[in-house]
């Protein structure tokens, strides 16, 4: 009788009419999953969008340019090959073809990327002519030598030399 009364009188314990409660948590540990899959998808997937030409970069110790809009890269492998983007162009294609695409927009940025084995007279060739088109905007990519991290690039701040 003590135990049915410190019970609140029911029989030892909380009777539910309907014998079902509905969760009032949501179980995240699903999405969590969900994202912690995509962020692996992503990570793996994120260098393989770079332009798919294989370039061997030469290396330099300038620092990097920070840019908001994407650049359209054009590309020139060992064999001398011009690419705009992943699509191989004829040097005398290449600027008509810019022009379509960038729909004469003369600020458009332009990265020229140049196999370090390929001979600089060919890129020359093909920045001449990007120039000549009326194209501004337009540098040169290269690597960072091995040791060197991304601080080490930028100045500074705050401090005076």
């Amino acid at each position: 009788m003590a135990g049915s009364l410190l019970n609140g009188g029911n029989g030892g314990g909380r009777r539910r009419r309907g014998g079902y409660r509905p969760m009032s948590e949501i179980n995240v540990t699903p999405f969590v999953d969900v994202m912690l899959v995509l962020l692996i998808v992503f990570m793996v997937t994120a260098p393989l969008l770079t332009v798919g030409v294989p370039v061997d970069l030469p290396k330099t110790k300038a620092k990097s340019i920070a840019e908001s809009e994407e650049p359209l890269v054009i590309s020139v492998n060992l064999e001398g090959t011009i690419f705009i983007q992943e699509t191989a162009v004829e040097l005398e294609n290449l600027v008509p073809r810019l022009q379509a695409i960038t729909e004469n927009k003369a600020d458009t940025r332009i990265y020229v990327r140049g196999d370090q084995g390929v001979n600089y007279g060919r890129i020359m060739e093909v920045m001449g002519n990007i120039n000549i088109a009326g194209f501004t905007r337009v540098a040169l990519i290269a690597e960072l030598p091995k040791g060197h991290s991304r601080d080490a690039r930028t100045p500074n701040k705050g401090k005076s030399n």
